[in-house]
């Protein structure tokens, strides 16, 4: 038995029930008490194993949390409740580079995180976790067999800018991420992966391109980004999230 906590955000709201009604598997729903809150959490059973999806923008309303206060102590320590072989993240960014159109898939290999926010369940007693080679490999390659079935190519070892929105970046601010060495950019892996380093729990992410960043559109350096363009991009991409799933219970 494989379990599986998947942390997901813009556009998967459906994940779940999507994943649901293409595997015949069981759904159900649950809430995690934390010190920072209460977690809830969808529950998929599917021929014993279980997968338990996590809306990092969860809230007590039907509004959806915004990326700079969501609390991200709360979504891991209730991820490693759940007691997962492996965690996969799942993230909408934005492109700078051309061979990564919106609408692919790529592998993340590292992150740069200038969001200069501390985040850590150690906060009484320094715990200084390592973070050289922060990715599981078994599961990006995993996930690489499966996303090269769907795409013509699939970028792997992409370097995720990390910033903290809810803004869009402005074009100079992309230019300058660019010269770090960025590849994407977005709002939430950084403080997400900083956690499960500490816990010591394997981990993928995938980064699901949903729009070009600022200033990269192609022929077009001032075109406008529309959040719902992007939430609706994203969720285009959900089949191919699921795959990735199975392929993770089946075979990790």
């Amino acid at each position: 038995m494989t379990r599986v906590v998947v942390i997901c955000g813009t556009g998967m709201s459906n994940l779940s029930i999507d994943y649901q009604k293409d595997n015949n598997s069981r759904l159900s729903n649950i809430r995690i008490d934390t010190e920072w809150g209460q977690v809830p959490l969808s529950v998929i059973d599917k021929d014993g194993n279980k997968i338990f999806v996590l809306d990092r923008h969860h809230s007590k309303s039907d509004n959806r949390t915004p990326p700079h206060i969501i609390e991200h102590r709360a979504n891991i320590h209730a991820a490693l409740s759940c007691d997962p072989e492996i965690i996969l993240s799942v993230n909408s960014v934005g492109s700078m580079r051309n061979d990564f159109p919106p609408g692919d898939i790529g592998i993340t290999g590292d992150v740069i995180d200038l969001t200069q926010i501390p985040w850590t369940f150690f906060d009484d007693d320094a715990n200084h976790s390592d973070r050289t080679s922060i990715f599981d490999e078994k599961a990006i390659l995993l996930c690489e067999k499966i996303l090269l079935d769907k795409q013509s190519t699939v970028l792997s070892g992409l370097i995720v800018a990390q910033c903290i929105g809810p803004q869009f970046e402005t074009p100079s601010e992309i230019d300058a991420l660019v010269k770090l060495g960025a590849d994407v950019v977005g709002m939430t892996l950084g403080p997400e992966q900083r956690l499960i380093s500490e816990l010591k729990i394997p981990h993928v992410a995938l980064a699901c391109s949903s729009n070009w960043a600022s200033g990269r559109t192609p022929g077009n350096r001032y075109a406008e980004i529309n959040h719902n363009e992007v939430d609706s991009m994203a969720a285009s991409l959900r089949i191919r999230v699921i795959e990735c799933i199975n392929s993770l219970i089946e075979d990790y």
